[in-house]
């Protein structure tokens, strides 16, 4: 399938016992992206640009997208451990990670667990801690459009957000908003979207090079958490980028991408 200059695949691969959703395209050392609480479902400008660099591989996670559940997968550290022997696997040792709200929670549980996994680690607004200001939105309160309209500071100046959020999605991204609510719900509820010992365990993560990148105007997990990650992860590099809410790698698409790719050069 293709979208703007990159050419990207679509497969089903066996993994760590599931058959894994996975998207493909780049080339160039290996990054993997974990999405957020809503899936993936579309091709976005900054990752046509990392594709020109990297070679990308995008799961769904297990109960997202057309991954199928793994019914012993009960909160987000089972879910780490098995994307562990899932990245095995796969032979993605020693690549980057990047993962977005609950991805980068993910993203975290995982570096916690095996930091000499992964090259470097970028966590983009991730949820997983508690906010000492604010509290982590409610996504079950409102319908997923809804949602995803509060996750950005300015949507009608933001070229892809119609894209990402259309006025009337079709049946099928409907589904998939629902299916992915259902399994983000089962994951991480009761504490919601947050596991109380994870400040303390990251500071395991003290020799993954580690990037924090947050809008100062995110409405889903309140920027406060930004510096409890900061402080949590020694020697990580924060990155707070004005009139940008919870979605920065489509609100400043291309400031985030200089970050990104600075970082990981």
């Amino acid at each position: 399938m293709a979208d703007g200059a990159q050419v990207w695949t679509e497969e089903f691969v066996e993994a760590a016992g599931a058959q894994l959703q996975i998207v493909r395209a780049g080339s160039g050392d290996p990054l993997i992206i974990l999405h957020d609480e809503l899936g993936h479902q579309t091709w976005l400008q900054y990752q046509d640009e990392l594709a020109k660099d990297y070679s990308l591989h995008i799961p769904s996670h297990p109960g997202f997208g057309e991954t199928e559940r793994q019914e012993w997968i009960m909160n987000m550290r089972d879910l780490a451990g098995w994307y562990l022997e899932a990245i095995d696997d796969l032979g993605l040792n020693g690549a980057n990670l990047m993962g977005f709200s609950l991805g980068g929670w993910l993203a975290a549980e995982m570096a916690t667990m095996s930091p000499d996994t992964f090259r470097k680690l970028v966590l983009v607004g991730p949820a997983g801690i508690r906010p000492p200001a604010g509290e982590i939105y409610d996504m079950f309160l409102v319908v997923a459009r809804d949602f995803m309209t509060a996750g950005f500071h300015d949507p009608d100046n933001t070229p892809e957000f119609k894209q990402a959020c259309p006025d009337e999605p079709t049946p099928e991204l409907a589904e998939a908003w629902e299916v992915a609510r259902e399994e983000a719900c089962r994951l991480s509820w009761r504490p919601y979207m947050y596991y109380p010992g994870l400040p303390d365990l990251l500071h395991r993560v003290k020799r993954l090079p580690t990037l924090i990148v947050w809008g100062r105007e995110d409405n889903i997990v309140p920027v406060s958490a930004s510096q409890v990650y900061h402080e949590s992860i020694a020697g990580s590099r924060l990155s707070v980028l004005d009139n940008c809410g919870h979605h920065p790698e489509i609100e400043k698409s291309g400031e985030f991408v200089r970050l990104v790719k600075d970082f990981l050069a």
